[in-house]
């Protein structure tokens, strides 16, 4: 009797718990896949669907590229999964890709998680469509110019400059990523909210750590109740927004006196005046934080990235002190760049397409099928969302020999590099491609002259692990010593 209890008791509280469990995941995972069009003869992609509700946003949010990697050796190119509420099909590889990126308002429309939405706003131009966000994309290009990044570059060389001798005055090491967003925070202040650098020393590290606490919370469960990640990522929006308020009003009152703004927040202004329509002070402010986003936190990213790939490549450093010593032979001011300096700079941008080869920054992009449509031979049900995937797409390219291997002249063949579209896609693509490239691009490269001219540098912790969120970063910072370099 004794043995029967116990059997019984077991069975109760272990075995018949784990099979209820067991037919949950079934059964989610049927309810789920009957969303596939019956009128479309391909089968969904493989995969699988999690558990109930929270599908597979756990095991990505802890493990990053790892589960990634995990899921495309499984599964191949394109698979299936449930990610932030929603099924979704995740696609890697060039041709995939394509189809994709060039399939925007046709196949897809831009769609981010609910959680990125609710955060950034209904205003930004990540979530607009058709002939609004055109309208905003060009309100944008007008602060990305030419012209306009020409006018960048003295304030960008100055904060690069300020904060390397900082680094270089310090006897304990750095933390290099902690130290990149500062900086590239700073920066993005200054020339696309134009704030004055007075204002972003009062309110810096306030500003800085809300937007840490955003960012960490930017792709989460749409779940918005006190202390979960969705909660805390709008309360700190909202002290954001309200640092940005103070400067949208100044600008306007500035404005209207006959003052002139060249930052990227003033052409939004300005924009939305010539517009006709009502001035709206909370979709100025989303858009800026979207600016804010994109403009600091993928730079400080690859900024650190650069430092970590050229500290384990001593060689690609002394090729680059080489190029700036022949363009100073040839009577080029290192001291007072410009763009047509960094123009010739051709071994600091092929560094700086390397690094984003190897560790783009942003993991990939969002979209939603707007109908069902065939892709590699399986069905996309209207619906469901797609990603498709830079970092996955970057490791798989057959246009890169040696992936593992870092080696920026490889972007010296001008052949080469038009034979990776789509197999290199740092950017994104299509008509969604990164408004803000050029601007990045510019801001890297100075970044670049100021570190190997000044800098010698050694990585107290050896070579670090990455780890994706939302950004790449170094698990342990990067902590790094500096030393002063004297050319010979």
């Amino acid at each position: 009797m004794a043995l029967s209890a116990l059997l019984a008791t077991l069975l109760c509280t272990v075995v018949l718990p784990v099979l209820l469990f067991l037919v949950a995941v079934k059964l989610w995972e049927v309810y789920l896949t009957r969303g596939s069009d019956p009128s479309c003869g391909s089968p969904l992609p493989p995969g699988s669907m999690g558990l109930p509700f929270i599908g597979e946003t756990l095991q990505l949010l802890l493990q990053r590229r790892k589960f990634l990697r995990m899921k495309r050796q499984k599964y191949g190119y394109i698979y299936r999964t449930h990610l932030f509420g929603s099924p979704t099909v995740r696609v890697t590889g060039a041709e995939n890709v394509r189809h994709i990126l060039l399939g925007e308002h046709r196949l897809v429309s831009a769609q981010w998680p609910a959680s990125v939405r609710t955060i950034l706003g209904s205003d930004t131009l990540s979530n607009m469509h058709g002939s609004q966000h055109r309208t905003k994309k060009k309100a944008i290009m007008r602060a990305f110019s030419r012209e306009a990044l020409e006018l960048y570059i003295p304030v960008i060389q100055e904060e690069v400059q300020a904060a390397v001798q900082t680094w270089l005055a310090r006897d304990a090491c750095v933390l290099v990523y902690p130290e990149m967003k500062r900086l590239m925070f700073r920066i993005a202040m200054r020339i696309l909210l134009g704030f004055e650098p007075e204002q972003i020393r009062t309110d810096e590290q306030q500003l800085v750590e809300a937007f840490e606490e955003m960012i960490k919370n930017l792709f989460s469960l749409p779940i918005d109740v006190p202390f979960s990640g969705l909660y805390r990522g709008l309360r700190a929006r909202n002290f954001i927004h309200s640092k940005i308020e103070e400067n949208i009003k100044n600008k306007v009152q500035e404005s209207e006196k006959g003052s002139k703004h060249r930052d990227a927040l003033q052409q939004l202004i300005d924009s939305s005046r010539k517009s006709g329509e009502p001035f709206r002070m909370q979709g100025i402010k989303e858009s800026a934080t979207e600016l804010l986003f994109g403009g600091h936190e993928t730079t400080a990213s690859t900024a650190t990235s650069l430092v970590m790939f050229l500290g384990l490549n001593p060689g690609a450093v002394d090729r680059l002190r080489q190029e700036l010593r022949e363009k100073a032979e040839q009577g080029m001011d290192l001291q007072n760049l410009n763009m047509e300096v960094l123009e010739q700079l051709k071994f600091a941008g092929c560094v700086i397409k390397e690094t984003l080869r190897i560790n783009p920054p942003v993991p990939g992009g969002f979209r939603v099928a707007l109908k069902t449509f065939e892709l590699n031979g399986y069905q996309i049900p209207k619906g469901w969302n797609v990603i498709y995937s830079i970092c996955d797409t970057h490791d798989v390219a057959e246009v890169f020999p040696n992936k593992e291997d870092f080696q920026p002249e490889r972007f010296l063949d001008r052949s080469f590099v038009d034979s990776s579209r789509f197999q290199y896609i740092p950017f994104g693509g299509g008509s969604r491609m990164c408004v803000g490239k050029e601007f990045a691009k510019v801001l890297l490269k100075i970044f670049l002259v100021e570190l190997v001219s000044s800098c010698h540098w050694t990585f107290l912790n050896g070579p670090p692990t990455m780890k994706t969120g939302p950004t790449v970063y170094p698990v342990d910072n990067l902590p790094t010593k500096f030393t002063s370099y004297l050319p010979k």
